[in-house]
């Protein structure tokens, strides 16, 4: 159990350490107004503190900088809540602005957030598993060239070119199209191929002149897996962190970065509430110098995305977990007016 004063001077030196980036002496920390110790003193308590393991001593200098431990004890018991009302007007007034459809407000809130923070953002869209296809459009572009676009009931709009045999005519199109919304409209995501086999197919049959040709174009459209929903603000926020100038641990972390399916995983299983996880606590290897704040938000009927940070463990947790925590209460607001005006 630590005393009130190693609870001060810990929570003094990880301020310090966060804002300056430098190890904290105890010279320093006596000049402190808010310390009424004397540097003697403040040595002391302080290679105590590292010897319980909150601190840790650099090779460069007499100074000490915080532990993966410091820092877990200062989240979970230092730090209090902040003020953040004027980055959050930033947000609204973004949203409000114009900014209707779902895809626009997630990606300025994750461009927005990365601005706020100097950290790199990452917003995850809903899981698929709730995710319905709403509607579903073939535009010939030319005699050999069509675009398919398929609309989501959160928003999404994916478009998907392919070319059109010349044995399909305008009226078979037609008929797809009328049959595909028909028998896909408000079915989930994950379950198109299911109904696709099942009662497509048969249509398709009975309807189309050349089923064959038609059916091959239509799985290369339609049945494939479909792309996680991610959306990134301020990849290279890593480079101006003073941490991070080993070109390795740039390189893991942009290998990362480029393998959707990989952040995903580290994000869909976010719980409800904030989550910190720091340094070694994280999985991944390519983030295993980094902290990762995540907090869930919602899009109607409780379909669930995760808003996260990640930045270096000298993260200026205070702002970051309030931003969070405030951002994520804005945003299932928006989006839930949002969906509700689409139902």
């Amino acid at each position: 159990m630590l005393t009130e004063r190693q609870l001060l001077l810990l929570q003094m030196i990880i301020d310090d350490f966060i804002d300056t980036a430098h190890p904290v002496g105890s010279r320093a920390l006596s000049k402190k107004e808010d310390i009424p110790y004397s540097a003697a003193t403040i040595r002391n308590e302080m290679a105590d503190l590292e010897e319980l393991g909150f601190l840790e001593k650099t090779h460069s200098s007499s100074g000490r900088v915080p532990s993966e431990k410091g820092y877990r004890y200062y989240v979970d018991h230092l730090i209090a809540p902040i003020s953040i009302r004027n980055d959050i007007k930033i947000i609204n007034d973004i949203i409000k602005d114009g900014f209707f459809e779902f895809e626009q407000i997630v990606q300025m809130s994750a461009e927005v957030l990365s601005e706020l923070t100097n950290y790199t953002s990452i917003i995850l869209g809903p899981e698929l598993n709730d995710t319905k296809l709403k509607q579903i459009q073939i535009v010939p572009l030319n005699d050999h060239t069509a675009v398919a676009i398929l609309v989501t009931d959160t928003g999404h709009v994916e478009h998907r070119s392919f070319t059109i045999p010349t044995v399909i005519n305008a009226s078979d199109i037609e008929k797809m199209v009328n049959i595909l919304n028909e028998r896909l409209q408000g079915v989930p995501i994950v379950r198109i191929e299911e109904v696709f086999q099942k009662e497509i197919t048969a249509l398709m049959k009975l309807y189309l002149r050349d089923f064959d040709t038609s059916y091959e174009y239509l799985k290369a459209i339609f049945l494939h897996e479909h792309p996680v929903k991610l959306y990134i603000g301020g990849k290279s926020n890593i480079l101006l962190q003073p941490e991070f100038n080993n070109v390795d641990k740039i390189r893991s972390f942009y290998t990362m970065m480029d393998n959707e399916n990989e952040i995903a995983n580290l994000l869909k299983n976010t719980k409800h509430g904030i989550e910190v996880t720091i340094g070694t606590e994280n999985e991944v290897d390519a983030i295993k110098d980094l902290s990762l704040i995540t907090a869930s938000y919602q899009l109607g009927k409780g379909q669930m995305g995760t808003i996260a940070l990640l930045g270096p463990t000298r993260m200026e947790y205070k702002k970051v977990i309030s931003l969070l925590s405030s951002l994520s209460n804005e945003m299932s607001d928006a989006l839930y007016k949002w969906y509700k005006s689409y139902e």
